[in-house]
């Protein structure tokens, strides 16, 4: 299980550091002279992305939480 969880960890944080553009996006926003734009473009399509797996992760943990309290209660 141990490997399974460094792959998994080390695989995340490669994810953090990637660009998010699309061809079409990335082809316009190469072609300005400051590039802070296109920064603020590929953040915001990091952040959009990243809303979801948040809140399926919240809710995994609500039930993880839960089913245990549940069975702590009944032993």
């Amino acid at each position: 299980m141990k490997p399974k969880f460094v792959i998994s960890l080390f695989t995340f944080l490669l994810a953090l550091q990637s660009n998010a553009q699309c061809a079409m996006c990335r082809a316009v926003l190469e072609s300005e002279e400051g590039q802070s734009t296109a920064q603020g473009v590929n953040d915001g399509i990091m952040y959009l992305m990243a809303i979801p797996y948040i809140l399926i992760a919240g809710v995994g943990f609500l039930i993880y939480w839960n089913f245990f309290r549940r069975k702590k209660e009944t032993d």
